[in-house]
Formats: structure tokens, sequence, C-alpha cells
């Protein structure tokens, strides 16, 4: 019988040089994994495998050496454990996360949540070319966000409230940005223009004098391989998920509709124009739509 070596690769079974051998990479969304998966995932590389798993720079756990005649006795005893297979190939991969504001005292956002939700509305998606999301919980940018496809960042929008500041300036101190000053008399003065969104102003001061509003910040177009490329800003702070997932969802449908085959993103980006990408999801951040064959926003 013929092997489907293509359907092997896209349930995450990838060939090795030796033959009729595999690493069986699996899905492991924003770098979490249960200790029951792990007992899995262990009995497995015991049972199936050499023994080891192998960690790979993108959060994931693969277990090399999987033999082809025991590829379906594998997906079934992880099955058991609550393990399933990644992708490879042309489509949404897994999703990758920092802990974020859940465990770490610096993340702005719930980074592993964002990745949850993106992972459940696009993993496996079939596309032109693999595209990757990164989310990371703040500033400090653990993830590198900017080698994804679509990177998120979280961070605040922030607004300082003068009837509640004691002057003390730890946030003068805090900010790396130079977007606040005080005066002679102890007055804070903060230029908004300057301001990174890092909210480290927020988390430094002991009065409360801040208010702010958690988001995120968006670069599109990354990639770290044979041609590295840093992802671009291209639309405001999002304070809100739906704006975030109307603009994932608009990039997504962007690529689908404009990418050539075996092309990424950042490709399609320079071919088509960034210009004409900018107008498609700043639409989309402003909450503008448009169906196929209807030039009138709805």
């Amino acid at each position: 019988m013929a092997v489907d070596y293509a359907a092997l690769k896209a349930g995450g079974f990838m060939r090795q040089k030796q033959k009729d051998t595999f690493s069986l990479r699996l899905k492991v969304v924003g770098g979490t994994v249960t200790a029951d998966q792990l007992a899995a995932v262990q009995d497995v590389a015991n049972k199936y495998g050499h023994g080891y798993v192998h960690l790979t720079a993108r959060q994931g756990i693969e277990i090399p050496f999987i033999q082809l005649k025991d590829i379906d006795a594998v997906k079934a005893d992880l099955a058991k454990g609550g393990v399933v297979p990644g992708v490879c190939g042309p489509r949404v991969r897994t999703v990758t996360a920092c802990q974020g504001g859940r465990c770490c005292p610096s993340g702005c956002i719930d980074a592993l949540d964002i990745a949850e939700k993106l992972d459940k509305r696009y993993f496996g998606r079939e596309l032109n070319h693999k595209f990757k999301f990164g989310v990371t919980g703040c500033r400090n940018n653990c993830l590198k966000t900017e080698e994804n496809d679509f990177g998120v960042k979280g961070g605040y929008d922030v607004k300082w409230k003068e009837d509640a500041c004691i002057g003390c300036g730890v946030c003068v101190k805090a900010c790396r940005e130079g977007a606040i000053t005080q005066d002679e008399d102890g007055k804070i003065h903060v230029d908004y223009a300057k301001c990174n969104n890092c909210g480290r102003c927020v988390k430094s001061c002991p009065a409360d004098a801040w208010d702010y509003t958690p988001g995120f910040i968006v670069t599109f177009g990354g990639t770290f391989g044979n041609n590295m490329r840093f992802g671009e800003e291209a639309v405001p702070f999002i304070k809100d998920e739906d704006t975030l997932f109307r603009v994932a969802d608009a990039t997504i449908d962007f690529f689908a509709e404009n990418g050539l085959p075996s092309e990424r993103f950042f490709k399609t980006l320079e071919r088509v124009g960034w210009d004409k990408f900018k107008v498609v999801v700043n639409d989309a951040y402003n909450g503008k739509t448009k169906k196929k064959g209807d030039e009138t926003d709805g």
C-alpha cells in the first residue's frame, strides 16, 4: 500500500532520514503542557521511540524514531493522555506564548489565554505557506513577536491622574522612553507621543495615579529562517479582543487571497504592497468589513 507522506506531514509526522521512521511533532499551545500529558508523552517515547523527546525552538515537543507501522498505535496512546499531534506544511502552526500576566509581574495581558483563543480560531487552517502566531505579555518581548507572521505584544494605554499623584517621581525613573518628566515644583508631565505602552509607570506607582487599559501591540510579516525579517506595526494600539481578532481575520484572509503557493507572508506583502495591506487591516481595526463583490463598507 502506498504511503501518503503529505497527509502524514500535515498530521505532524515528519520523515526522518532513516527509512519508514518519523519524528512526531505534538500540538503544544503557548508552551503549556499538563503533567498528565507529559506522562503520556513519556510513555510513547519509551514504548515507540528511543526514550527521549526533543524540545523545539517554538515551544513544541517532538518524539523522534516513530516507526511507520506504529503510527496508529502512537496516536491512540497519546489520545488517552489528551495529547494531540501538531501540524506541518502550509498551514497555521501552533501558537507560541509566554505566561504573561497570569504569572509574570511584568505581564500586561494573559498571553496564554490569547494564544489559546488564536489557536482555537486558526490552528491548522490551510494556507499558501506556513503561518506563525506568537504572543508575549509585555514589552520585554520574551517571545520575540516580531519574528512571527502575526505577533501580539501586551501593553497598557495609560492616562495620568493628577488628583491622585503624590509627586514621588517613581514613574519618571521607571519610564525608559523619556515620556514622563517632573518639573522643579514636583509636577508630573506626560508626553503621550513618546509612550510605548509598556505599563511600567502603572506597575511602579505607589499611589494608583494612572488609569490604564490593557491591550495589544501587533506586528505583521516577521520571519526567522533563510530570509530573516522583523515584523512591522500597521495598526494603532488595540484596546479589545474583538478588534484583535478582526485584525487577525483580515490578515489571514489577505494572505489566503493574495499569497502564491510556497510564498511566505512577508513576501506576499512585498509583492502585493504594504499600502494595500494596511488599508485592509485598518478597515478591520475600525470595524469596517467588506463582502466579496460589494464595494460598500458594511
